[in-house]
């Protein structure tokens, strides 16, 4: 068993502690440090509060991989939205006759139950199997303590296969957006072949030095050309809420929406150089709590 799902084991059984002591005890165990929670600096600080006292409703719907499609389509339009080939409440349920020879299974209240399927021939059914059932059989909130997980309905979707001919890979353009404004993004490279890499870059698209997990590209990450269009559509997504990721693809010169994240990394993950942390922190100005909402 790898050191990530020995990680991913611990954290589900630690289960029934509350989350505030849960949080506590995963974030030092990163930083040497516990969270400061009741006067949150760092952007990571301030996320991990939102956890425990931004309830919004509406994130759920907005977490929720399945949901979330109509959500984001009656406010930006279905044209953006990467077509839903299916949805199963069991794996035994899908019809792969009625699938095409490329597609895309993944769970929608997770973020690693996913099965790629560039050849439809080639597919291991059993393998592919194991690693869903297996994400449905597990409560994603418990690994972070991300709320809006938790009473999500765990379903199977397949989606389209999307692939941009130029890069020859499905990139991320994810944007960091506060208040509305989106103000710091990231491009993930390298992913599909295991060789995943973050570049992270202004509202410019000048390349920022920062390091987060995953490192740095080693080579020239172009402009996508519908970055312009990415930006606008993330501010339209992130009105009104005090922190959210929005992220795209752009494949073949066209634009889709990849997903909403509320709690970038969990709010567990360093940045280098540190001070990316505070950086952001102040960006995130977190919402006023009524007296009754304060935890002690």
């Amino acid at each position: 068993m790898n050191k990530k799902k020995i990680l991913k084991k611990i954290k589900y059984a630690l289960r029934f502690l509350p989350d505030s002591i849960y949080i506590q005890i995963y974030y030092f165990a990163h930083y040497k440090r516990f969270c400061n929670l009741k006067e949150p600096r760092t952007f990571n600080e301030k996320l991990n509060w939102l956890k425990l006292h931004d309830r919004n409703p509406d994130y759920i719907k907005m977490v929720d991989k399945y949901e979330v499609k109509k959500y984001v389509a009656d406010i930006i339009g279905e044209e953006y939205i990467v077509p839903t080939l299916g949805v199963w409440d069991n794996f035994d349920d899908i019809d792969f006759n009625s699938l095409p020879e490329q597609f895309v299974l993944k769970c929608t209240h997770d973020s690693e139950g996913l099965v790629i399927v560039k050849d439809k021939s080639k597919l291991d059914i059993n393998l592919a199997k194991k690693k869903l059932n297996d994400a449905l059989k597990c409560n994603f909130y418990y690994i972070g303590r991300e709320w809006p997980y938790k009473n999500i309905k765990p379903r199977i979707i397949a989606e389209q296969f999307l692939e941009d001919s130029i890069t020859g890979e499905l990139r991320d353009y994810k944007f960091l957006c506060f208040g509305g404004e989106p103000k710091l993004m990231f491009v993930v490279t390298g992913r599909s072949s295991g060789n995943t890499k973050f570049d992270f870059f202004d509202m410019d698209f000048n390349h920022q030095n920062i390091i987060q997990h995953y490192p740095n590209s080693d080579v020239t990450i172009t402009k996508p050309s519908n970055f312009d269009k990415m930006k606008e559509l993330a501010r339209v997504l992130s009105k009104n809420i005090p922190h959210v990721r929005v992220d795209f693809y752009e494949v073949d010169g066209k634009v889709y929406f990849g997903e909403l994240t509320f709690y970038h990394f969990s709010g567990f993950m360093p940045f280098q150089p540190a001070k990316w942390d505070e950086i952001l922190g102040e960006w995130l100005q977190l919402p006023t709590l009524h007296p009754k909402e304060v935890k002690k």
